[in-house]
């Protein structure tokens, strides 16, 4: 099934102090980590980012797209309109029937496991526009497929004003990842996070 990729790494790493992207795990910076992840199932691959000049030689092979302030805002957005801009951009190349979303900051993550719910995708219920792991929080957005006919509601929510993912997902139907172990969807936000791995 095609398959395409959006990386987003467009938040500014208040709460580490640093830039999580370029963070080493193992030598290896975690968007870099993320990206090779991506690429194992997915092509192409975009990363999302307000900096793409910053990112650019870690990911040759990615397509990057620059994140931009929507009309009359000037505080940070979220990660929802940054993956509307990047579903945009993979809408103009039209040929894929669902889109893989990743955070840059999940270094547990395994390419084994996201490859495994990707041959999974096709026997997601047809009325699903995303298949997410869900646990007693909610959806895990930032870790999943989505259907690229989706498209259209997203744009309808954010220009309405929504900028939560979990709001927009609880007006549509969305599938649950099964078995997932959870631990391997640790975010590093704050330094102590690091001690984690």
């Amino acid at each position: 099934m095609p398959l395409s990729a959006i990386i987003l790494a467009g938040g500014h790493s208040t709460r580490m102090g640093r830039d999580k992207a370029l963070i080493e795990i193992e030598g290896v910076p975690l968007l870099q980590r993320t990206g090779a992840i991506a690429q194992s199932c997915a092509s192409p691959v975009f990363v999302v980012t307000p900096w793409p000049d910053r990112y650019a030689t870690l990911l040759p092979d990615c397509q990057f797209v620059s994140e931009t302030p929507l009309p009359g805002e000037t505080e940070p957005h979220g990660p929802l309109v940054g993956f509307w801009q990047g579903l945009e951009r993979v809408a103009a190349g039209g040929a894929s029937a669902w889109v893989l979303l990743l955070a840059c900051d999940l270094p547990r993550l395994q390419a084994a496991e996201v490859q495994q719910w990707a041959a999974q995708l096709e026997t997601v219920q047809s009325g699903a526009i995303a298949y997410l792991p869900r646990d007693s929080q909610g959806w895990q957005p930032l870790c999943g497929f989505y259907r690229l006919s989706s498209l259209s509601l997203l744009r309808d929510f954010v220009q309405a004003g929504g900028r939560s993912f979990q709001q927009w997902l609880a007006q549509h139907p969305v599938a649950e990842i099964p078995a997932v172990d959870f631990a391997h969807l640790l975010n590093c936000n704050m330094p102590e996070d690091l001690t984690h791995l």
